[in-house]
């Protein structure tokens, strides 16, 4: 299946969006919507070998995954591979590039593709809507992940209103 693009301008330095994508352990927070049940396969989460299995619920089934950080170039690539789909038989690809923009203007660029090896597996993308439904899904995380890269603040920590909701005082 694929390759899938996704793309988005997001309104933060390269660097700021490279090292929150490069985290496996942020993945969850724009992605959540279509992976389920996600495991880091590791103590650190980023870096070259960082890796991550979770289940990616794609219209009929959910599919186990795995993805493994191989190649990173900071702050304007990330390339991610693994495996998938019954007896994890069917290799996939994640790529990520960052690209500046005028300004502190980032456009973020995602690509995804499968290589089923038999009949039966692209048969089962193909009748299942795979390209379509991860569009859609990749298209949302990157919506997703300019809301929480836009809401924080240039130093990386959250964003914090006038009214924060917390009190000292002592009731």
């Amino acid at each position: 299946m694929g390759p899938v693009n996704a793309e988005i301008a997001i309104d933060v330095p390269r660097e700021v969006a490279f090292d929150f994508v490069a985290d496996l352990a942020n993945r969850p927070a724009f992605t959540d919507h279509f992976v389920r049940d996600f495991h880091l396969l590791r103590v650190e989460s980023s870096g070259v070998g960082a890796g991550a299995r979770f289940r990616f619920v794609a219209p009929p089934q959910a599919i186990w995954m795995d993805t493994t950080i191989v190649e990173l170039e900071r702050p304007q690539r990330i390339s991610e591979r693994g495996n998938g789909g019954r007896w994890n038989r069917i290799p996939s690809a994640t790529e990520w590039e960052l690209i500046a923009g005028p300004g502190p203007l980032t456009t973020v660029r995602v690509t995804y593709w499968t290589e089923p090896g038999n009949t039966l597996d692209r048969l089962k993308e193909v009748i299942g809507g795979a390209s379509i439904w991860y569009g859609r899904d990749w298209d949302k995380a990157l919506r997703r992940l300019r809301e929480l890269l836009e809401s924080r603040r240039r130093d990386g920590r959250p964003a914090m209103s006038g009214a924060s909701g917390y009190s000292t005082a002592v009731h």
